[in-house]
Order: structure tokens, then sequence, then C-alpha cells
């Protein structure tokens, strides 16, 4: 039996913690996207927007694929716009970033891992605490949008 390598091993626990964000896009009506939760400044649209902005994010600036663009407006706009109101687009982007993501993770090695970068949002890790960000962060808004889409109003 061969071990698996750190790369797979992380790459698998992403996969299966996104679809937390994931498995929701199948079960949300584009009507859905306006919603917002009592007073909060984000709508379900937006949070899908942004999940797959900082996922695209880390694949350029942590994982270092150059071939991303980004243009990452709910960071930029750092408020809800109410722009995110189509579905299709929204789900092709997200379905995008996830693409670049696990792309680049996969060309990871073990020793990649252990390298560090430094970023102005969280400072100096290890590729390996920075991945455990973007696990955390897409998990994060996951939770925000179910209750968004069960409790939230137009």
């Amino acid at each position: 039996m061969t071990m698996k390598t750190k790369t797979v091993i992380l790459l698998e626990l992403w996969v299966e913690a996104r679809t937390r964000f994931s498995n929701q896009l199948e079960n949300i009506s584009e009507n859905d996207l306006q919603k917002k939760l009592g007073d909060s400044p984000n709508s379900l649209g937006f949070l899908i927007r942004h999940v797959a902005e900082v996922e695209l994010l880390f694949a350029k600036n942590v994982f270092g694929d150059s071939d991303v663009k980004v243009s990452a407006k709910t960071i930029i706009a750092q408020k809800d716009t109410g722009e995110w109101t189509n579905l299709v687009a929204l789900k092709n982007y997200a379905a995008e970033a996830y693409e670049k993501l696990s792309a680049i993770v996969a060309k990871q090695t073990d020793e990649d891992w252990e390298a560090t970068i430094t970023t102005k949002e969280f400072g100096t890790k290890t590729k390996a605490e920075a991945f455990g960000r973007i696990v955390s962060h897409t998990a994060y808004h996951a939770g925000q949008m179910v209750l968004i889409n069960k409790y939230g109003t137009i």
C-alpha cells in the first residue's frame, strides 16, 4: 500500500470541506441571491461571489498561479453592492475558482507545504497554515449562507 502525499491528503480535506459551500449551490434559486439576514450587510449572492474571489486570490497569491485573473469586487467594494443576482454566472465563477485552486494545489510537493508565504491579510504562514485559512474561510461563509437562505428575506 502506498502512502498518500501531503498534497493528496490536504486536497481531499479541502474538497470535502468545500462541499458545505458547493452543495448549497444546487438548491439556491436566483430569487434567493438577494436574501439577507436581518440587518446583515451581505446577501447570499454576495457571499457566493466572495468565496469564489478569495479562492482565486489564494490560487494566485498563496500558491503562485500566475494565469489566474481575478477582480476581487466584493473585497474592493467592502460591501454588498446588490449586483450579485445572476445565478448561472455565480455558479460558473465558483466552479472556475474550484478548478483553478484545486489545479494549483495538486501541483504542490510535500516540501512546498512547509514553505512560508507572506500576505498583508494574514502575515507570514506556511502554505499548509495558509491553506487552513481558505478551508475555514469557505466553511465560515457556507454557514452564513445556510442561515441566510433559511431565515433571510429580500
